[in-house]
């Protein structure tokens, strides 16, 4: 694509880069459509909302280069569960203070580079990998992840991950016999967390782990509240009313400053992935065969697309998400077609490659498009090339102001090699008004 063409691509509105992309003579692929700017949005919300909590971005959640352009731009660590995605976050220059390698199990290797590359926070919940800790790298910094109740939650990680409160003084004791330095609590409220109040009773639970750490004689200056936090636009909780019983629960189990009014030694992160991406990502699929039939006297169709189970609705297997087929139609085309049963399947030839089954959609036409929204999360991190079905392109919705903005940041160059801009004088428009008048703050300071 040539430059210019690629400068209106990223300044049109998201309904016209679709629409060309589209309407392009040949093109039957599946594509993203990626909105820089609910991005942008979704950091400015965290920070007014949570500004004690620097967020620490789940690389597993969305790895997709402008992600981790724009989060690194802004100033967030980075929850890394590997030494491929560690590999990956320093060598786009971000230095390791800024990772947490979040992984309560890892392998020897995999602690022997971590070691070797500076990551030297990182989260245990056994004794054995106490064991393997002390051998390798004694000097890491080391946070016990404690199990919460997830029940409220869509995707649990309790029954794999995080030691019983029952376990805890036996696990610090142990720590304290090896010389190594525990320095923090972190917990998981599972992703999909639908009640606030698990982060509420974790929350509680880690100031008696850092209390009895303390006793021990351990300097515990690191509270990580894991994931967990909604990033749709109809979430079971929404973000600000999550945000308000973390807050109170914070000013209340860890409050800022002591009895005395001295400031605490406390620095307190997060591990947000849907958040930050899942309402950013629309994925636009073409209808590439049909069948007709009938059910107990009614109709009934299915339809194949280009992308399946193997590829981007894999968030439907693993994440366990009901995502929502919306035609790509005019109302007028939509009011005057019926609606049938219909069932939704992928490209490759498995019968398991299923997307929907049997929901009312708008009888569609081969050749046709359908949009799913709020796709960014779990879904192009877990794509495979099953079948010999690639995994779908992107196309980026900036608009000028947007990208105004993003030029003042440090990290500009290289976001602009991302979105492939080449020539900065083409960005220019008679706009007045920047989405955030204060985007210069919106960077938060790195500790």
């Amino acid at each position: 694509m040539k430059l210019k063409q690629t400068i209106q691509s990223l300044t049109s509105s998201i309904d016209n880069i679709i629409r060309s992309t589209v309407e392009s003579k040949g093109h039957e692929d599946a594509f993203y459509v990626v909105d820089i700017p609910d991005i942008l949005k979704k950091h400015k919300t965290w920070l007014i909302n949570m500004p004690r909590v620097r967020p620490f971005y789940a690389v597993k959640c969305n790895t997709s280069p402008i992600v981790l352009e724009l989060l690194a731009a802004l100033g967030l660590g980075f929850d890394c569960a590997s030494k491929a995605e560690i590999d990956t976050i320093l060598g786009m220059g971000v230095t390791a203070d800024r990772i947490i390698y979040a992984n309560p199990c890892k392998t020897k290797g995999y602690i022997r580079h971590a070691a070797s590359v500076g990551v030297d926070l990182m989260t245990f919940d056994n004794e054995p990998e106490l064991y393997k800790v002390a051998q390798i790298n004694p000097n890491a910094k080391l946070v016990l992840r404690i199990k919460v109740d997830d029940s409220h939650s869509v995707c649990q990680f309790s029954a794999k991950f995080g030691a019983g409160m029952e376990s805890v003084r036996d696990l610090l004791t142990t720590a304290k016999k090896l010389g190594l330095n525990v320095v923090g609590v972190s917990f998981h409220v599972g992703s999909g967390c639908e009640s606030a109040s698990s982060f509420r009773d974790a929350i509680e639970n880690a100031r008696q782990v850092f209390d009895f750490g303390r006793k021990l004689g351990f300097d515990m200056t690191l509270l990580d509240l894991g994931g967990g936090w909604p990033g749709t636009s109809n979430p079971a909780v929404r973000f600000e009313d999550m945000a308000r019983v973390v807050t109170s629960a914070l000013d209340q189990f860890f409050p800022e400053e002591d009895e005395c009014g001295n400031k605490v030694n406390l620095d307190i992160i997060a591990e947000p992935g849907r958040f930050y991406v899942a309402s950013a990502f629309s994925l636009i699929t073409m209808v590439i065969a049909k069948r007709v039939g009938q059910e107990n006297g009614s109709k009934k169709v299915m339809y194949y697309l280009n992308d399946g189970v193997y590829g981007s609705f894999n968030c439907t297997i693993f994440d366990h998400i009901v995502v929502e087929a919306t035609p790509y139609l005019t109302e007028e085309e939509q009011a005057a077609r019926p609606v049938s049963k219909s069932t939704i399947w992928g490209p490759t030839c498995d019968s398991m490659d299923l997307i929907l089954k049997d929901v009312p959609l708008t009888e569609m036409e081969v050749g046709e498009w359908i949009v799913f929204k709020e796709m960014g999360a779990y879904t192009i991190a877990a794509a495979s090339t099953f079948n010999g079905f690639q995994v779908p392109e992107m196309l980026f919705f900036a608009p000028f102001h947007t990208l105004e903005a993003l030029k003042q940041l440090p990290r500009w160059h290289r976001i602009a090699e991302t979105l492939k801009i080449e020539d900065e004088s083409m960005l220019s428009s008679d706009e007045e008004e920047f989405m955030f008048e204060d985007f210069d703050h919106m960077a938060i300071a790195v500790h």
